[in-house]
């Protein structure tokens, strides 16, 4: 690992458990108590995240941001294969251990959105839903989870997969600003408008929310994503390549 870096237990953020929404997030206790076993506290002004898969990376991201880190979180870009690429080194040595102080939490309630949120809002403007998945998933070809749910995708969302948003798997940095705007203009999403990301479960989508965030854009995550509107029988599905309404 990174010198000095404190490992964060991703089991200790997401759960494979079905509440109401078919949210990933554990509750603000139990994440709440992850974060201050890595020693945060109100007084750390900067928290840089990483990890060798992009997508842990940013779902931290997205959770801290919704716990109240909002401006204090990063994302390393490039992750551990860019540290290594770039010539530095890594350790097996364990840090000692973090220290105590006061971490007050609390989560926000303008981020995380759930179906009938979406579904109310359909046919706004100004709300751009965003679909992380790639296409069989987008289109409905997979089945619907193979079908374990309606095939498709919500009305009017538009598909970029989130690997478009980096140089590739092997080299995971994020394109550079003028291609992601590029690319969430081809989604759908104009200047102003409101981003709201979804994928299967929200682990792809949590990179979405952070190249989002990075324009600059307001960004909403639904969590619950297709295990959870595609599950529900009293909501809209369209399958094919295109938004469609």
């Amino acid at each position: 690992h990174i010198p000095e870096a404190r490992f964060l237990d991703m089991n200790r953020l997401v759960w494979d458990g079905d509440p109401a929404w078919g949210t990933e997030m554990r509750s603000s206790e139990e994440i709440g108590g992850a974060l201050r076993t890595l020693g945060l506290h109100d007084d750390i002004e900067h928290v840089v995240v990483y990890a060798t898969n992009p997508l842990f990376a940013s779902r931290a991201f997205m959770t801290m941001e919704v716990m109240g880190f909002a401006g204090r979180v990063h994302v390393l870009d490039g992750g551990q294969a860019g540290w290594v690429a770039s010539g530095r080194e890594l350790t097996t040595v364990e840090p000692a251990p973090a220290g105590g102080g006061r971490l007050s939490l609390g989560l926000r309630g303008d981020v995380l959105v759930s179906a009938d949120w979406i579904h109310e809002r359909l046919d706004e403007d100004g709300i751009a839903l965003v679909d992380a998945r790639p296409d069989d998933e987008y289109t409905g070809e997979d089945g619907g989870m193979g079908g374990m749910a309606n095939p498709g995708h919500i009305p009017g969302a538009h598909q970029m997969y989130w690997e478009e948003l980096i140089e590739s798997r092997e080299s995971p940095y994020l394109l550079d600003r003028p291609e992601l705007t590029a690319l969430f203009e081809g989604a759908g999403v104009s200047e102003g408008d409101t981003v709201v990301a979804y994928c299967m479960v929200g682990w792809r989508a949590s990179y979405t929310y952070l190249a989002a965030r990075l324009l600059g854009y307001e960004t909403k995550f639904y969590d619950g994503s297709w295990r959870d509107w595609g599950t529900r029988d009293d909501l809209p599905a369209v399958t094919g390549s295109e938004p469609g309404r």
